[in-house]
């Protein structure tokens, strides 16, 4: 992570006066530590230099599912970076590891100095993008239809009308015929 500031110096983005109050801390993590717990505030970023790290969610019935695994060179995340947001993952250590830690605060930080340069308004986009894919993800392997649809139409309330009931159950991994049902529902239970 340290790199990737460096990168952003060398090419102009931003100052090292601009990035002197981001904190990465980097910090020896035992095996088994649960670095982040879903539904507190706070995502943060695990860079790993050394170790095995993981993200997963918890289901409702206690089934755990892994977001995915980052190694060496890799990192972690629970992207949902917004402001007092919770988490929406766990992340935990599943080997000692060597980690450079960055803190939903300082993340923020980054994302306002982005919007000051306007280059990143690129980058803000790809984050939000990457922050709804998570999300997906998640109620993909969690989360029953009535959950995905209610998601999907809070992320997307825009395109609702526009794209035809079909589309809408591909993109929920139903068929037409269950996002019928599930729409049914809805109006009985308002």
């Amino acid at each position: 992570m340290k790199s990737i500031l460096k990168k952003l110096i060398t090419n102009g983005i931003l100052s090292p006066h601009e990035i002197s109050s981001i904190q990465i801390k980097e910090t020896k993590i035992n095996k088994g530590t649960i670095l982040q717990r879903a539904g507190e505030p706070g995502g943060r970023a695990f860079y790993v230099k050394e170790g095995l790290v993981r993200a997963y969610t918890i289901d409702e019935k206690g089934k755990e599912h892994i977001f995915m695994f980052a190694s060496e060179g890799w990192m972690v995340s629970d992207f949902e970076w917004r402001e007092n947001a919770p988490a929406l993952l766990f992340v935990d250590c599943i080997e000692d590891s060597l980690l450079e830690i960055i803190e939903q605060n300082d993340i923020i930080k980054l994302n306002r100095l982005f919007e000051t340069k306007q280059v990143p308004n690129q980058i803000n986009q790809l984050m939000n993008r990457i922050r709804v894919l998570q999300k997906r993800i998640i109620l993909l392997m969690s989360a029953d239809t009535l959950t995905r649809y209610e998601d999907f139409i809070e992320t997307y309330p825009d395109i609702v009308q526009r794209v035809p009931q079909r589309m809408i159950a591909s993109y929920l991994g139903v068929t037409p015929e269950a996002l019928s049902k599930i729409k049914s529902k809805m109006l009985k239970k308002h």
